[in-house]
C-alpha cells in the first residue's frame, strides 16, 4: 500500500466539503470533524452526527491574519499576542463573528478560533479560502478518542469523507481555550 499524498487528500476533502459534504481529520490536538463554516447545512450534519444541541457551539480553524479579520470586526491586541507567545494549541473565544454559518455562533454572539500551521489543514484552508469548523470526532458527553482506532463506528461510518493521514497519530492534548472580550475581560475556560 502506498504512503498516502498530502496534496491528494487535501483534494480528496476539498471535494467533500465543497459538495456540504463532513469530513474527519488529524488535527494539531486531536481528531476532528469538520467542514465549511460558512455552511450552516454541513455545520448541522456535525450537530446532528455527534448528537450535540446546536447551544453548545464548536470551534473553527484559521489559517491567516486575513481569515481571522474577515470573521471578526474586532479583535483585541492580547489576542495577537496569545497567538504569537503561546507553545501550544490555544483556542480563543472573540466577540461578535461574521460571516460564518449562524449555527456555529454560541447563544452570548462568541465564536471559539484558532489559527493552525497543521500542514493539512493549513493546505485545505488554502484550497477552501474559507474557515474550517473542528470538533472532536465524538459522540457529544463520550470521552475524545486519543487515536484513530478509538473513533466510535458511528462517527466513521457518518461522514463523507475520512483523511488517510496519520492514522498512527495519538492525540495532543486539546487547546486551551481562554475568552477575550473586546471590553478587555480575559477568561481562562480550559487550560
Amino acid at each position: 500500500m502506498s504512503t498516502p499524498d498530502i496534496n491528494t487528500e487535501v483534494h480528496n476533502a476539498f471535494e467533500a466539503i465543497k459538495n456540504g459534504g463532513i469530513i474527519l481529520y488529524p488535527t494539531d490536538t486531536v481528531w476532528g470533524i469538520g467542514c465549511d463554516a460558512t455552511n450552516p447545512d454541513a455545520v448541522k450534519k456535525i450537530y446532528d452526527l455527534k448528537q450535540r444541541m446546536e447551544s453548545k457551539s464548536m470551534i473553527v480553524l484559521m489559517n491567516s491574519d486575513r481569515m481571522m479579520h474577515n470573521v471578526f470586526k474586532e479583535i483585541p491586541e492580547v489576542a495577537w499576542q496569545l497567538i504569537d507567545l503561546s507553545e501550544k494549541p490555544t483556542t480563543l473565544v472573540l466577540d461578535n463573528p461574521r460571516n460564518v454559518a449562524p449555527n456555529l455562533i454560541a447563544p452570548d454572539k462568541t465564536l471559539g478560533v484558532r489559527l493552525v500551521k497543521d500542514p493539512f489543514c493549513f493546505k485545505l484552508m488554502e484550497r477552501m479560502k474559507k474557515p474550517l469548523v473542528s470538533t472532536s470526532a465524538n459522540i457529544s458527553g463520550r470521552p475524545t478518542p486519543n487515536s484513530f482506532k478509538e473513533i466510535d463506528h458511528h462517527i466513521l461510518d457518518g461522514v463523507d469523507y475520512i483523511v488517510n493521514l496519520q492514522h498512527d497519530k495519538i492525540a495532543a492534548k486539546p487547546s486551551t481555550i481562554i475568552k477575550l472580550g473586546n471590553d478587555l475581560t480575559v477568561k481562562v475556560i480550559r487550560p
